[in-house]
């Protein structure tokens, strides 16, 4: 385990990792022209790093968190993650519907990690 505190390693690799999902399933939209065999077998091949960054955040970080907390950590790294994707990659615009999605995204999260 590297001298990181846990909770700051765990989501720089969950961050990562949601990076290399996000263009493995996103990014080939862009190119939709190709044949879809080859686009399947390269987003594999994306995916691969994804699963490397994944598994190793959910063992260093489960114990501090809770499968319930990871897997919450893991959803808004997702959503975030997507947001600035398909913003500025795809060019798709956020819309009000979207904004209060993510407030409600929030108040879960808030739920979730609250001492009750």
């Amino acid at each position: 385990m590297p001298s990181i505190p846990i909770p700051v390693f765990t989501v720089v690799l969950l961050l990562l990792s949601n990076v290399f999902m996000t263009v493995a399933w996103y990014g080939h939209l862009k190119y939709r022209h190709l044949p879809l065999i080859p686009v399947i077998l390269v987003t594999w091949g994306i995916a691969f790093f994804e699963y490397c960054l994944q598994v190793p955040a959910n063992r260093y970080g489960y114990g501090y968190f809770s499968a319930v907390q990871l897997k919450t950590i893991q959803e808004v790294l997702t959503l975030s993650v997507f947001v600035l994707f398909s913003t500025f990659y795809l060019g798709e615009p956020l819309r009000w519907n979207h904004y209060i999605g993510f407030i409600m995204i929030c108040a879960a999260v808030y739920v979730i990690f609250h001492k009750w």
